[in-house]
This record gives C-alpha cells, sequence and structure tokens, in this order.
C-alpha cells in the first residue's frame, strides 16, 4: 500500500470518508511540522549571525574605499561565478550615512528569506566611497523579468526607499564589458558563521 488510495480499494468496512479525513489531518499536520521546522531554522541562522555581525564594523563606520561582500555558501563574489554569470545585480546609490541601516536590513531580509524567489538570491554587496555608497544584490537569472522586479520591489520594501529611489539593474555580462574596470580593495565576509579570528 503507497498510498491512502491503495488502502482505500481494499476497504469494505464503510469508514472511506473517515480515512480519508485522518489521512488529510496527518499531511496537514505533517506539513504544519515541516513549516514550523523551516521558520525554526530560519530563525537560528539570523540568530546565529547575528552573534557575530554585531562585533563586526558598520560600514557607516569605515572611511574611505571599501566593500562588504555576502554571499551564499560555494558561490564567490565575481561575475564569472558559474552562479553569478547569467545573472545580475539591483543597484542602489546612497547618500552617506545610510549605507549601514539599508544594509543590515538587506542581509536580515535575505537570510530570513524575504525575497520570496528560490534560490535566485547569489549575495549582496555593500561598497562604501567617498562621495556616496552603493547597494547592490546579485541573482542567478538576468533573463527572468518576473523575479528581477520581484527582487526589486521586496528590496524598495524592505529598505524603505522613497518611490522616487532609482534603482539600476545591470547584467553582469554588461559590467565584464566595461572596458577599464578596476577591482577595489575588498573585504569578503564569506560564510560569517564560521569567522576567523587573527589574533595578534
Amino acid at each position: 500500500m503507497n498510498n491512502k488510495f491503495d488502502a482505500l480499494k481494499d476497504d469494505d468496512s464503510g469508514d472511506h470518508d473517515q480515512n480519508e479525513e485522518n489521512s488529510t489531518q496527518k499531511d496537514g499536520e505533517k506539513e504544519k511540522m515541516e513549516r514550523d521546522k523551516s521558520q525554526g531554522s530560519s530563525k537560528r541562522k539570523v540568530e546565529q549571525f547575528w552573534r557575530f555581525y554585531s562585533h563586526m564594523v558598520r560600514p557607516g563606520d569605515l572611511t574611505g574605499h571599501s566593500d562588504f561582500h555576502l554571499f551564499k555558501e560555494g558561490i564567490k563574489p565575481m561575475w564569472e561565478d558559474d552562479a553569478n554569470k547569467n545573472g545580475g545585480k539591483w543597484i542602489i546609490r546612497l547618500r552617506k550615512g545610510l549605507a549601514s541601516r539599508c544594509w543590515e536590513n538587506l542581509i536580515l531580509a535575505m537570510l530570513g528569506e524575504q525575497f520570496m524567489v528560490g534560490e535566485e538570491i547569489c549575495g549582496a554587496v555593500v561598497s562604501v566611497r567617498f562621495q556616496e555608497d552603493i547597494i547592490s544584490i546579485w541573482n542567478k537569472t538576468a533573463s527572468d523579468q518576473a523575479t528581477t522586479a520581484r527582487i526589486r520591489d521586496t528590496l524598495r520594501r524592505v529598505l524603505n526607499l522613497p518611490p522616487n529611489t532609482i534603482m539600476e539593474y545591470k547584467t553582469h555580462t554588461d559590467s565584464i564589458k566595461m572596458p577599464g574596470r578596476l577591482g577595489p580593495q575588498r573585504l569578503l565576509f564569506q560564510n560569517l558563521w564560521k569567522p576567523r579570528l587573527n589574533v595578534p
């Protein structure tokens, strides 16, 4: 008997409705348990991350030219990485003083899976510059317009951006084609839940 319908075929007791109702209840309970387990797992991820994040320097406290990268395990913050090569990124330019709050809201939304686009999100970058700061979120599939639109809308909501905020979407293939691009000095924060401490 592989499923509830096999059980019903051989049962002549007249309790078909009762068996189906019990099975439906069990299915509902099983789904609830899986949902609760998933939410508990997400909560643990956020708590685990927060333990390390609370000790880190915030983007707004940095001077000079720096980048923070936060990417999923196994994905390098490079256009050429297999997970990124067909993707792109939403770019938002911020006036000075907003980067720390926006960065924190963005990474917590990523960890809490608020974007609701499955495995599409690869990571995020905050770039601290002299005149402005730039936040970007990278996704896997630039050609999926529905998904990129959903990411844009969620980003706008999560960062509480005014309606007139300019957001630019750029594919990684377009970024690669730009002549004269020099990579800035980068601070890579991959796998923050497994930090490496440098003790003098």
